[in-house]
């Protein structure tokens, strides 16, 4: 059993990073996109976790079997995959990858349920079952990378990269089909959800105590500059000709597992504030380091940036998961996570994505490619100015955190 969830995670994370790291790449210069339509492909995934609780709150685990919807799902997201490849332009590409991803944010939760239902103890199985998740976004740049070898330049210069869809096109129908063999399960009686629980607004009088109204802004604020690296960090390496440039930023997703094991050292000893202020600063060391590094002798630099995401992600955001769970009692901990998902990787990138395209089109260098050492000081400051504020203004707590 462990092996067929692991498998689904797998393909299921295979399936995203196999497009979504070089799409700003492809964008930019298959279809000559502009850094606001670049913007707005990668807002889909703002729009996509907005209306996800719907889909999945609403409809699917309460009236079909998760595994039924997770193959519906696939099949028609892969078929959507497949057309965005032939798409001539943006006009008739955005579309297309709108719908997909309305139907691929569901399946994050989708797949999690399947999991945790099979499961004799999730909170010990359930991390050894995720890690295969990484580890598909982790092949799928290698592949593009060091097998297909469609991110070099001449090969992007070639259209090369709209195989990527195609390629995940292709695993998105494998995953629908392997769906149908995966282990039933049936929606969770009970009385059915109100638009608050799917919502999370059970969970807004948390913010009535200062430290989390803190947290909560700051979480906002810092899916701001995150956004930038989502969009624009495939197109500066390729831009800057770095060499196999999707498979070395697979260095960020294997950073990701390495400093997963030191959440639990940095919370006990150092506290909950030191931890997320640690993330908040290596985003704004990232940017830094992406502002001056090159393609030839500080080749270094952007590789140090890239494996920060580690940090970046795991000290803030998971660290940010255990901060949310001890705040919130039992009854409200579901509603406290969807609120704060919706707020970040709805509200926060959608509002980074948007300035992150502006930004990148008023610094389109006069020869060609983007003026990128002036790109990546804004997202720098903001981290910075963030990390300011909230060192400022939130008050340390120790949280116990217990490896399970």
């Amino acid at each position: 059993m462990k092996v067929r969830l692991s498998l689904m995670m797998f393909l299921e994370f295979f399936i995203w990073g196999g497009w979504f790291v070089t799409m700003g790449s492809y964008l930019g210069t298959t279809l000559s996109a502009s850094g606001s339509q670049i913007g707005l492909a990668y807002a889909t995934q703002s729009w996509g976790a907005i209306i996800a609780p719907f889909i999945f709150g609403l409809i699917a685990d309460r009236y079909f079997n998760a595994e039924r919807v997770l193959a519906v799902t696939h099949l028609v997201g892969g078929l959507l995959l497949l057309a965005v490849a032939r798409s001539a332009n943006f006009s008739a590409f955005y579309p297309l990858l709108l719908v997909y991803m309305v139907l691929y944010m569901p399946t994050l939760a989708l797949v999690n349920a399947v999991a945790f239902r099979q499961l004799r103890d999730p909170s010990r199985e359930f991390s050894t079952i995720r890690v295969w998740g990484t580890v598909g976004w982790i092949v799928a740049g290698l592949c593009i990378s060091f097998v297909f070898g469609w991110d070099s330049s001449a090969s992007i210069s070639q259209g090369a990269l709209r195989n990527t869809f195609v390629m995940c096109g292709i695993a998105s129908l494998l995953l629908g089909v392997y769906s149908l063999t995966l282990p039933k399960t049936p929606p969770v009686s009970g009385p059915n959800p109100q638009l608050r629980d799917i919502l999370g607004l059970e969970a807004l009088r948390l913010l009535a105590n200062r430290n989390f109204l803190i947290f909560f802004v700051s979480s906002i604020l810092i899916c701001i500059p995150l956004a930038f690296y989502y969009q624009n960090a495939n197109l500066f390496l390729t831009e800057l000709h770095v060499p196999n440039a999707t498979g070395k930023q697979t260095l960020g997703q294997m950073s990701e597992v390495l400093f997963m094991l030191l959440i639990p050292v940095f919370l006990n000893r150092f506290g909950m504030k030191t931890t997320l202020l640690v993330g908040m600063l290596a985003w704004a060391v990232r940017y830094l380091l992406f502002a001056f590094g090159n393609a030839g002798d500080l080749v270094s630099l952007l590789l140090i940036g890239i494996a920060l995401h580690g940090v970046c992600y795991d000290f803030f955001f998971v660290s940010g998961q255990i901060y949310i769970d001890s705040k919130a009692g039992p009854q409200i901990k579901s509603a406290a996570q969807g609120l704060i998902t919706l707020a970040t990787y709805g509200a926060g990138m959608l509002i980074g994505f948007w300035a992150a395209g502006k930004i990148t089109d008023a610094y389109l260098a006069a020869g060609g490619g983007h003026d990128w050492q002036a790109i990546w000081q804004f997202p720098a400051a903001f981290a910075a100015a963030v990390f300011v504020l909230f060192a400022l203004a939130f008050r340390n707590e120790n949280v116990r955190y217990e490896k399970s």
